[in-house]
């Protein structure tokens, strides 16, 4: 009895494996796409209604789900709270949110590398180039959107059979 206890746990948490690595593929490039809309947003906020960078953000963060939400309300609430007024630049409010938020979403190095350097560039520099840095990490975030859809086609039901096949294996193993 304890032994076909032990088999069905075993089986569970494998396949259970299986399927959290199979979400994490395919939340990757959801995540890249709601990343891009929100940059789509601050570009239109800088651009065309020339929104201070701390209202476009906490716009964006009421806009994008979460994990992102809270980041974005986060670099926001640091540019217009105490952190503001200690002299934290954008650039240093922006890399904290990042480092702090990164973790929580399914995306890679690439993304937060664009995203990193796009916070070097916002506020400390005129809105022209920003909008320039703006459409670059765009361009650059829909390159990895497409790759991340490319490993998710190829991994996304591998990694479900994995969980479920090597679970199997250890079954096969303990009889």
């Amino acid at each position: 009895m304890f032994k076909f206890i032990g088999v069905l746990l075993v089986l569970f948490a494998g396949t259970m494996i299986g399927l959290v690595q199979s979400a994490r593929y395919s939340a990757r490039p959801r995540q890249i796409r709601e990343l891009l809309h929100a940059l789509q947003r601050l570009e239109t906020e800088i651009g065309y209604g020339r929104t201070p960078l701390p209202e476009a953000l906490d716009r964006i963060a009421a806009a994008v789900p979460k994990p992102l939400s809270a980041m974005f309300a986060r670099i926001s609430g640091s540019l217009s709270g105490e952190e503001a007024r200690s002299g934290e630049t954008v650039r240093d409010c922006w890399e904290k949110a990042i480092h702090e938020f990164w973790p929580a979403t399914a995306m890679k190095l690439p993304e937060k590398e664009a995203a990193l350097r796009l916070g070097a560039s916002l506020g400390g520099s005129g809105r022209e180039d920003q909008l320039k840095h703006l459409r670059l990490a765009f361009h650059q975030l829909q390159a990895e959107e497409a790759a991340a859809r490319e490993d998710q086609r190829k991994y996304e039901k591998l990694s479900r059979s994995l969980g479920m096949l090597g679970a199997a294996l250890v079954v096969i193993l303990m009889i």
